[in-house]
């Protein structure tokens, strides 16, 4: 079974290789579900690894459908990992209905090549999975990152064996989001031959801060935060 650890930063990842992974997923952020990790991380990560590195191509969090903009960044973070001979990326594009968005995301797989192409967990928000699987099977992902669609992947297991049982050969099924010591070996038992968990430990490196740098409000799936054109206005007319 191959263990995949979603690795948010340098001693993350470095830990990952040194107690026995097989591959990293490299994200930042992993409060907002992860987003694309800073370039200098990058290659950091690949001067000292000697661990296939998936990166996260993610731009921001919130939701998987993309702007233009955004889906240029995308494409250019994606030709950056490959520059620096990282072995895969993670993404995905969905439409505003959460159906697969086919031909950006396929324009992202030829884009990728010959870098290994898994489909995050936007998948978990599709409506119709196994029809989800066809077409990703048909534009060549390699991977399907998924809990199943539920919080927790060890809820969403009959969906993911249902999953296993359709993609066959032709791509590969890992269950990640919440798998533990407690349940990894029900994946095993399943026939998964691959999972994705992150083994998180958390460590206080402050007694108390006086000051937060975390906004509630901005954790939620269902908005984007973007800085408001009428409001700079506004605020610059007053000082300027």
């Amino acid at each position: 079974m191959k263990i995949e650890i979603c690795a948010n930063s340098y001693q993350s990842a470095v830990n990952a290789e040194a107690s026995g992974a097989d591959r990293i997923e490299l994200c930042s952020e992993l409060a907002v579900g992860g987003i694309t990790p800073s370039y200098g991380l990058i290659i950091k990560i690949k001067q000292d690894l000697r661990i296939p590195v998936h990166v996260l191509i993610r731009p921001r969090s919130g939701d998987f459908t993309y702007s233009n903009a955004d889906f240029e960044v995308m494409k250019q973070d994606i030709v950056l990992c490959k520059n620096l001979g990282c072995e895969g990326v993670v993404s995905g594009v969905l439409n505003t209905d959460n159906t697969i968005d086919l031909e950006r995301t396929k324009e992202l797989i030829e884009l990728a090549r010959p870098m290994s192409f898994t489909f995050h967990r936007a998948f978990d928000w599709v409506v119709n999975p196994l029809k989800s699987l066809d077409e990703l099977k048909a534009i060549g992902v390699n991977r399907i990152l998924t809990s199943g669609q539920e919080n927790q992947a060890i809820k969403g297991i009959e969906l993911l064996k249902k999953l296993k049982v359709r993609a066959g050969t032709f791509i590969e099924i890992m269950p990640g989001s919440g798998v533990n010591i407690d349940t990894i070996l029900e994946f095993k038992k399943a026939g998964f031959n691959q999972v994705h968990f992150s083994a998180t430990s958390l460590y206080r490196s402050q007694k108390k801060v006086h000051v937060t740098m975390n906004s509630d409000r901005f954790f939620d799936d269902t908005i984007l935060a973007i800085s408001d054109s009428e409001k700079i206005v506004s605020m610059i007319n007053l000082v300027k």
